[in-house]
């Protein structure tokens, strides 16, 4: 699990002007995603192995914090968590899958996508999904 524009002050991030101010993180946190895939796929032709990731990114608002008293942890959750943890494991194995609303903030960063369909996703319904295909050059 990755998290990014957490330590964005509410002034900053809620009252941006524009798409590419508010979410650049997000887009950074795909670049990211993209690079993880890269990066394995060269793992895998140097070791012969075929390990393979499977990626749901969404975004919106999330609860973070530490919690447990013997073993404090940080963590995160909310439903923009749920929604990304529920991309990932309806998605293809080797994709990066995304909602409708992610697909079109990511869009402004010229991320290209093609249309996987309705998913059925717990506590949801059927929401449109889309598979990241990658970055326009």
């Amino acid at each position: 699990m990755a998290a990014s524009g957490l330590n964005c002050e509410e002034s900053d991030c809620s009252k941006s002007n524009t798409i590419i101010e508010k979410w650049s993180h997000l887009a950074q946190l795909t670049e990211f995603a993209l690079t993880m895939k890269e990066t394995l796929n060269g793992i895998n032709k140097e070791s012969f192995n075929n390990f393979v990731l499977r990626i749901g990114i969404n975004q919106g608002p999330i609860t973070a914090g530490v919690i447990g008293a013997r073993k404090p942890h940080y963590d995160i959750w909310g439903n923009t968590v749920n929604v990304a943890s529920r991309m990932e494991s309806t998605g293809k194995a080797g994709c990066i899958q995304v909602v409708q609303e992610t697909m079109e903030i990511l869009k402004e960063f010229d991320f290209i996508f093609e249309q996987r369909g309705l998913v059925s996703v717990k506590g949801k319904g059927k929401l449109m999904t889309y598979y990241l295909i990658g970055k326009k050059k």
